[in-house]
């Protein structure tokens, strides 16, 4: 039975490529094929409709067929970030209550730690060997039948996508946010395709390369509704800014999405190495993922031209602003205007719109949606001000044309190359190192990253006199003036390192006798954000490499 949101193409055309990556290319046909059996093999594995079952795979053709497999079979998919750690992982398959977990052979060992933490029932491997209790995919799928999921659509059913993000507390997250519905009729997620076209531009036809995890929501939803909706996929396993250049020109990519980090990394390329790109076939470049400095941006313009489309969005509500080239010419530094069916509100402290020009928290009013928390009712109400109208955090203005530029976040997050980070999560980290007696993590301007996470400690008493703590817990000779407080930041890298998955770990340390407190006791990380934003060469550095957006 071909799956009801293939149909169109595979009726109209068969043996064009849906998705390519370095291992191969697959048809539009043989990707329906391989997803009816992806979806047989789900089901002969003791999955069922209403189960959730987690993905941690690289950038690879299977995310696809597993994905569309999922969603065709009332399954609740969950995207898990390779860099996670077992710990982070294993917090991820209990709080969703993942009854299935599929990976890649990469991530086996850490997929094998986290299962024993959080045990799951049906575990799944990439390729011809199984390994670590995990079974391999391919000979399961050749063993399923012609006929192993029905005869007719009836057997078929929508399923959805939970996606984990950080907010408003240290642990992550999962936002359902409504764009796939369990057991929703098809024709809705039909209806989702022809608005992305309308109003997002996404591509009937053409090649879109996917440069980016595509973990992230940004990176799924703007390569899973072009391959939906007639486009060509092409995945690259990690971000290399000249092996994108030359992916773009080989394949005749038409569209792509891309991050700030991204766009400054292709920057520093050689001059020589830019020049040699053409770049013809582009037609669009989607950007977000965190604020973009407008020099990076118009050097991108001038250097691409006018392709570059700016998005405001979040994981829990899709893109509710963009604004194109010559838009942003015209108002550097905004992120548009609401496209519809949004309206962006900025909100006072007492809930009151406010005039344009005027800061305030940004609401979007959506009637008649709206998102939630997995397992977190209080959080959910805590985002929306009313039914239809919720917040992604940020802090903004519009102007009189309604363009909106974002100034801040009323909340702590900081996104670092496109990726979130919630501080209290690095905190309680470096809290349990005992050379640690209190910490304060922050975002600071950066400019390939957007933000750099910086980690202000404080020492516990003794850790800064005869000796420091190692991250083992062990203890080390303290070296002679400025060379302590540098051991004690290697020390606190590994310790973090242990833990948390390389983006969130603090790429720079300042050790100080102690932290800015309020009368309350309560660090004042305003105080911190003006001492170190525009001073970062005062933070002992590491050396170590950051995890960044990959």
């Amino acid at each position: 039975m071909t799956p009801i949101l293939l149909a169109e193409l595979v009726a109209a055309q068969p043996y064009r490529t849906a998705l390519a990556d370095h291992t191969g290319r697959t048809t539009v046909a043989e990707l329906a094929e391989r997803v009816r059996r992806w979806r047989a093999l789900l089901a002969t594995t003791g999955l069922s409709t209403g189960d959730t079952v987690a993905l941690m795979l690289g950038n690879c053709r299977e995310v696809y067929e597993a994905v569309l497999a999922g969603l065709h079979s009332g399954l609740r998919v969950v995207p898990v970030n390779w860099h996670l750690t077992a710990p982070e992982v294993g917090y991820l398959l209990a709080d969703s209550g993942s009854r299935g977990l599929l990976v890649d052979p990469a991530r086996v060992p850490v997929a094998a730690a986290a299962v024993a933490r959080s045990p799951v029932p049906v575990r799944l491997v990439t390729g011809v060997v199984g390994r670590s209790g995990f079974r391999a995919v391919e000979p399961l799928l050749a063993a399923t039948g012609p006929d192993a999921t029905g005869s007719d659509a009836a057997g078929q059913e929508c399923g959805e996508l939970m996606l984990y993000t950080s907010g408003t507390t240290g642990e992550p997250k999962g936002v359902l946010n409504g764009l796939f519905r369990r057991g929703a009729p098809f024709a809705r997620a039909g209806r989702l395709l022809d608005y992305s076209c309308r109003t997002l531009g996404v591509p009937r036809d053409g090649r879109v390369l996917l440069a980016g995890p595509w973990y992230h929501s940004a990176q799924l939803f703007f390569s899973l509704l072009p391959l939906l909706a007639g486009a060509g996929l092409v995945l690259t396993p990690r971000f290399d800014p000249a092996g994108v250049l030359d992916l773009i020109d080989e394949h005749g990519v038409t569209e792509t999405h891309l991050v700030p980090t991204q766009f400054v990394r292709l920057l520093r390329l050689d001059p020589a190495r830019r020049a040699g790109f053409s770049g013809r076939s582009l037609r669009r470049v989607w950007h977000g993922g965190g604020p973009c400095p407008p020099e990076v941006k118009a050097a991108m313009l001038d250097w691409w031209g006018p392709v570059l489309v700016e998005y405001y969005a979040a994981t829990e509500g899709g893109v509710v602003t963009m604004i194109d080239a010559a838009q942003w010419r015209a108002r550097p530094g905004s992120v548009g205007r609401a496209v519809p069916p949004n309206e962006v509100v900025i909100v006072g402290a007492d809930g009151v719109p406010l005039p344009p020009g005027q800061p305030g928290r940004v609401f979007v009013r959506r009637p008649g949606t709206g998102f939630r928390y997995h397992n977190a009712p209080a959080k959910t109400r805590a985002a929306h001000l009313a039914p239809g109208t919720f917040t992604y955090g940020e802090v903004g203005y519009l102007d009189r044309d309604g363009y909106l530029f974002l100034t801040g976040r009323a909340q702590d997050l900081i996104v670092s190359g496109g990726v979130n980070v919630y501080p209290a999560e690095v905190e309680a980290v470096l809290l349990a190192h005992p050379a640690v007696a209190d910490a304060a993590v922050l975002g600071v301007p950066d400019q390939e990253y957007g933000e750099r996470v910086v980690a202000v400690v404080e020492l516990a008493p003794g850790a800064d006199k005869d000796e420091d703590t190692d991250a083992a817990g062990g203890t080390a000779p303290d070296p002679p003036g400025g060379d302590r407080d540098e051991a004690l930041a290697g020390a606190l890298d590994a310790h973090c390192r242990a833990t948390l998955a390389g983006f969130k770990v603090p790429r720079a340390y300042r050790i100080v006798a102690a932290l800015p407190r309020e009368a309350t006791g309560k660090v004042r990380k305003d105080a911190l954000r003006a001492a170190y934003q525009h001073a970062p060469d005062t933070v002992a550095p590491v050396t170590a490499a950051p995890g960044g957006y990959r």
